[in-house]
């Protein structure tokens, strides 16, 4: 709102961080900080000037300091637990009996009863079960509480006739759950009719108590006892869901807790439980809360003398600094083992500007608390700009809503550009949507193109990596070379190193390998096809793997497609692929391959000689025979000479432009087939009317025609179809599905 802020002069509560600067520099150089120069320049400075820090504020929100001061000796207390906090909270010294009644005819007929007037006596199993209860109480029992209704008041008397001394009393708030229009209905009427546990403690059912109502009558009475009462023993009678929520009074639990309770240890027919109440900081459904107001309400004592509690709340960063010790319950009952489990953590990540907060508060309380980081590790985020490099902002509306470019790239995609981004390693970037787009269509699209082709031609062929083929082996190679730089990445926390190489390997993967080996899933050599299925299938199953902890979604789509069984079910369950030395060789030679065929097919464009149009030879690098072959097949030459100058042999003969006129009918077939929407297996008729020189190259070129087109009959007679008009010859074809 561009309102100035006014800021003034107050008291504050100190950290004395400059007395432990030393410890904390020293600390600091155990860490390692990815960048390096954030722990050692920005972070290490900032340490050696520390000053002392102002945990206090003064706010109405927040978790309080837990000091208090005797307001006669000026004592400080500094109150560490809820145990340390009730030591000094005036107690009654009352014991309370909780029972729930004997068996009721409503229990055995399984139904609902709160009516008092409805007639539901105890069973002759549940008079037994009250008189077995009352050998039970202690000796000297001063009071017993019961509901008004017939079953309670049964139990009761029960439990008196047992008693020499006692007073027996009937109060309204113990009765059974308000049912409401669910009186008289079978058990568990309500549950069918609520999406969740939890509703029960907000949400009326046909006009029943809510289980937040239960719980604050029980509370009334409870607090009402330790008014009236001190140091009795006092039975209370009551019901199932009432004596639940009075012990989650009792013990200040929230929902879940007390939903514990329930699936664990609700209260059974004519079962005593036993216990001493004393007064915490509540909110208003009397579970557990440290924070204001509802720490001010509660007064703690020292022998006369009413302790007064400093009103300051911590600064926010406190409460961030003591994260590795809240989130395992240091205090309570994770105590023990603290140190071996959960302390120092692998790695924390967060951003740049958090050298002056979290970081830093993390490891001034780490320090202070057990002389050394709670870190081992730092990633540190640079700052995501706008794409005009301004900060984003509300006001300015200068970014793209997240949730539309989700569904339009893609969470995965969203997710792989950040973390392949220099804010991966501490610096600022300019988000682009278009980037994001662009990184959806190379990766993930690509990707898919990749599993749709081996699922078209799947089988029960498991995932290998035992090929000879030259090609599987060198994907295999550029496999491990991934699954090595990936994991190295990991492991040194530099996240872009770890994801970034995945884009080369899919493009690897895509453009090269399977355009390369689409002949082979398509052929007739069932041994190949085999080989090339295997190859691709371990190659899919283990890229799931690299790409699960950057492309979560994607990464379990492709893993349900080529798992095997005995693998895991989710990818995110399986094992990290290991670390092997690669094949370095084939690496270098089919990246000499890739090289070669790039600068010959620059010299095909500057020839102005198309792809398909073969010529008589090439001139590459020392390379074996398997690189050779597929430099030839790439290139459409016939000759593979070894020479320094890349070049190929521009000269075409007759021969040559015969079967490169072939090839463009083949392009032509091959075309047609895709808009007939055949699959690869089905085989078509294929027929030509062309001259006498046309029909010759065919003939010539047949068995590369008429394979790689899926034609089982070749005729030529006239006919009236598409047409392929070459430099020197023309085709007119039609085909039709056998």
């Amino acid at each position: 709102c561009d309102t100035p802020l006014l800021n003034y002069a107050t008291t504050s509560w100190f950290v004395r961080v400059s007395e432990m600067k030393d410890e904390l520099v020293a600390a600091n150089n155990q860490v390692k900080w990815v960048p390096e120069h954030v722990g050692q320049n920005r972070f290490g400075k900032w340490l050696e000037g520390a000053r002392d820090w102002a945990i206090s504020r003064q706010r109405y929100w927040g978790a309080p300091l837990p000091i208090w001061r005797n307001p006669e000796t000026k004592e400080v207390k500094v109150i560490g637990s809820l145990k340390d906090l009730q030591q000094f909270v005036p107690r009654s010294g009352n014991t309370y009996i909780l029972i729930r009644h004997g068996e009721s005819e409503y229990n055995v007929k399984k139904l609902l009863n709160c009516d008092p007037s409805i007639h539901n006596p105890l069973t002759e199993v549940g008079r037994k079960q009250a008189q077995e209860a009352s050998k039970q109480l202690p000796g000297k029992v001063d009071y017993i509480y019961h509901s008004p209704l017939q079953r309670t008041k049964e139990t009761a008397q029960i439990l008196a006739d047992e008693l020499d001394r006692h007073e027996l009393l009937q109060d309204d708030r113990l009765a059974e759950s308000g049912m409401g229009e669910l009186e008289g209905r079978p058990l568990g009427t309500k549950d069918t009719l609520l999406n969740s546990p939890e509703e029960e403690f907000t949400k009326s059912i046909l006009g029943s108590e809510t289980l937040n109502d239960i719980r604050d009558r029980m509370a009334d009475f409870l607090y009402d006892m330790e008014r009236t009462h001190q140091g009795k023993v006092i039975v209370l009678v009551s019901h199932g869901d009432p004596i639940w929520m009075m012990e989650s009074v009792i013990k200040g639990l929230n929902v879940g807790e007390s939903l514990a309770i329930l699936k664990e240890n609700y209260p059974k027919n004519a079962q005593l439980r036993t216990h001493q109440f004393v007064n915490f900081p509540h909110n208003d459904h009397f579970e557990l809360d440290y924070h204001r107001p509802y720490i001010d309400e509660i007064d703690l004592f020292e022998g006369e003398v009413k302790l007064e509690r400093i009103p300051d709340v911590f600064d926010c960063w406190f409460e961030s600094g003591s994260m590795p010790y809240a989130q395992h319950h240091f205090m309570g009952e994770n105590r023990e083992g603290f140190e071996k489990n959960y302390f120092p953590a692998n790695f924390i990540a967060e951003g740049l500007d958090q050298t002056r907060g979290w970081f830093y508060s993390l490891i001034v309380l780490g320090t202070a608390l057990f002389g050394k980081s709670p870190f081992e590790n730092v990633v540190v985020n640079g700052t995501v700009l706008a794409e005009d490099g301004r900060k984003m902002s509300k006001k300015l509306q200068n970014y793209p809503d997240p949730m539309d470019i989700a569904s339009t790239a893609g969470a995965d995609a969203m997710r792989f550009y950040l973390l392949s981004s220099p804010a991966a390693k501490g610096e600022d970037f300019n988000f682009t949507e278009k980037e994001v787009l662009e990184l959806q269509r190379k990766n993930i699209g690509r990707l898919h193109n990749v599993l749709a082709m081996y699922e078209m031609f799947a089988d029960d062929t498991k995932g290998s990596a035992e090929s000879q083929n030259v090609l599987d082996r060198w994907i295999l190679a550029r496999l491990q070379e991934l699954v090595n730089d990936s994991t190295a990445g990991y492991k040194s926390y530099e996240l872009d190193k770890a994801t970034r190489p995945i884009s080369d390997f899919i493009d690897d993967l895509s453009v090269w390998y399977l355009r390369r080996s689409r002949d082979r899933f398509k052929g007739d050599d069932a041994d190949d096809k085999a080989l090339a299925l295997s190859t691709l299938r371990y190659t899919l199953r283990t890229l799931a793997l690299v790409m699960a902890p950057v492309m979560p979604f994607y990464a379990e789509y492709l893993w349900q497609v080529v798992k095997e069984d005995g693998d895991a079910e989710s990818v995110h369950l399986g094992k990290w692929p290991e670390v092997t030395q690669p094949d370095s060789k084939i690496i270098i030679d089919m990246s000499a391959v890739r090289d070669a065929t790039t600068r010959a097919l620059e010299a095909r464009a500057k020839a102005n000689i198309k792809v398909r149009q073969p010529i008589a030879s090439v001139v590459g690098p020392l390379l074996g025979n398997e690189m050779k072959e597929i430099v030839l097949d790439e290139l459409n030459a016939k000759k593979y000479i070894v020479g320094t100058e890349i070049s190929i042999d521009i000269i075409l003969t007759s021969e040559l432009i015969a079967e490169g006129n072939v090839r463009e009918l083949t392009r032509a077939v091959q075309g047609r087939r895709k808009t007939e929407g055949l699959s690869p297996v089905d085989s078509i008729a294929l027929v030509v009317s062309t001259s006498d020189t046309g029909r010759a190259a065919i003939e010539t070129n047949r068995d590369m025609l008429t394979k790689t087109v899926g034609a089982s009959e070749l005729i030529f007679a006239y006919t009236e179809g598409e047409v392929v008009a070459t430099d020197t010859e023309q085709f007119v074809f039609t085909i039709s599905k056998q």
